[in-house]
């Protein structure tokens, strides 16, 4: 599998309820130095993610879902991908960014390094 294959495999998983509702499951795929800054304009850092992602939407196995489109991703560097896609979720749509780096301290592991959402008005293209 590609470095694109897993950013793309772990942003999908990120989405999952199960992992949203697990924090070891969830800080497994955040890196350390995790950064976000929401469709809402807020920052999180690492711990605040992993502490309010369960309670956050997409979370209950139930409730709404993220559905996500035009996912694609670039290798800017042997251990740096970045991703691209759109998320609708309870009529919100968003454009998201993500950068997934190898964590050399984690097996190699790819991680979640920063994400932002931007909201897309309605009626935008």
């Amino acid at each position: 599998m590609t470095g694109v294959d897993e950013a793309v495999a772990g942003e999908l998983r990120l989405l999952d309820p199960a992992v949203r509702t697990s924090r070891t499951e969830a800080a497994r795929l955040l890196h350390p130095d995790f950064v976000e800054v929401g469709a809402s304009g807020r920052r999180w850092g690492r711990d605040d993610m992993l502490a309010a992602l369960p309670g956050m939407t997409g979370g209950d196995p139930g409730g709404p879902r993220y559905e996500v489109s035009a996912m694609t991703g670039v290798l800017l560097a042997p251990d740096l991908v970045h991703l691209t896609y759109e998320s609708v979720v309870e009529g919100r749509r968003a454009r998201r960014s993500s950068l997934w780096r190898r964590d050399p301290e984690h097996g190699g592991a790819w991680r979640l390094y920063y994400h932002q959402a931007t909201p897309v008005p309605e009626g935008t293209v």
